[in-house]
């Protein structure tokens, strides 16, 4: 039987305005970057979070050239259940993809080169079965490559119809400053930029979100929860299924007794607003006024819906900022960091 979306999908989200632009963005966005890939088909599960998620008013699905496990095969996913189930919605739908880490052997298959953005971001288009990605992103900043090279790449990916909006993620402020110049130089203006932020990542406040809002440049959070470290669940032990215990992207020396003893307290303050940890550190990136969405993942349907629960409390007060601001230290987990230290 076909997916047939909600017909009630847009009554509960309200939508975000993008920086200065007319684009408007739910303000949780589901990511395929885990449990979204396979070399042959999509898990049955991620398949439902699809579904699930714009039926709840999601419209931003945000994938990149490498994920999967294998590289690309969450794309060549997730244009399967687009071919077969959500084409009719592709207006409705707003698509991301991002290129500038590994991807194919040699020379040409990663960073920021104009030969690899280009060919990486057809071959994107080919997996998904698509004509064009509604965002392209440089995925990190290269710094051996100049950055009007890169800027002349994502320029052309919206000159030949390939891309209807530009956005970098991990970049400096600096960079952010020298990127979007470089962009309006050729006619384009960055719409998004792509920061990891949370409660134990706290970098962009330095100087990128203030940056950002002068610009007139959205701001969209990945690993808003790092990557299930806000999520409560190492709070006994590790659990089988994890990205920990999947040695994909954490290490166990992450799990400090200092991030144990800040999550306990996290989760109490949560507990009196009437909310899971995970849900009060979705709550908590979305309260700056410049932050468009957080991108998320989940494993399960369970989860997803959790996390969109999030929003039905968005509010702080001055107290609770406070006594969050004791508990949500750095815990030095940004793996990002060189590319935003470039």
């Amino acid at each position: 039987m076909k997916y047939k979306a909600n017909t009630k999908r847009y009554e509960k989200l309200i939508y975000r305005r993008c920086g200065n632009s007319g684009l408007l963005l739910p303000p949780i966005t589901l990511g395929l970057w885990h449990n979204f890939g396979g070399k042959n088909s999509m898990p049955s599960e991620s398949k439902k979070m699809l579904f699930r998620a714009f039926d709840k008013g999601v419209t931003h699905f945000d994938l990149a050239n490498n994920y999967g496990p294998p590289y690309g095969s969450a794309e060549a996913n997730f244009g399967r259940v687009m071919n077969s189930d959500l084409k009719k919605y592709r207006d409705e739908l707003i698509i991301s993809t991002k290129a500038g880490y590994d991807m194919w052997p040699g020379p040409y298959g990663e960073w920021g080169s104009k030969k690899y953005l280009t060919a990486s971001l057809d071959q994107s288009l080919k997996r998904m079965k698509l004509e064009y990605v509604d965002i392209f992103y440089s995925h990190r900043f290269d710094p051996l490559t100049p950055l009007e090279e890169t800027a002349d790449a994502l320029a052309q990916s919206i000159k030949n119809g390939k891309a209807l909006y530009i956005g970098i993620s991990s970049y400096s402020s600096k960079q952010t400053i020298k990127m979007n110049k470089l962009l309006k130089q050729r006619g384009i203006n960055c719409l998004i930029h792509q920061p990891s932020y949370s409660m134990i990542n706290r970098w962009i406040e330095k100087d990128l979100l203030n940056t950002l809002k002068k610009l007139g440049i959205g701001c969209i959070a990945f690993s808003p929860l790092a990557q299930g470290m806000l999520s409560g669940k190492y709070l006994r032990s590790i659990p089988k299924v994890s990205r920990i215990s999947d040695n994909s992207s954490l290490d166990k020396k992450m799990i400090t007794k200092s991030y144990l003893f800040k999550i306990k307290e996290l989760t109490k303050i949560a507990k009196k607003r009437g909310q899971s940890l995970p849900q009060m550190a979705l709550s908590w990136v979305l309260r700056h006024q410049t932050m468009t969405s957080a991108l998320i993942g989940a494993r399960t349907v369970k989860q997803l819906d959790e996390c969109l629960d999030s929003q039905k409390n968005l509010v702080f007060t001055k107290k609770e900022l406070k006594n969050i601001d004791i508990y949500a230290k750095e815990e030095k987990i940004n793996l990002w960091a060189k590319s935003s230290n470039d």
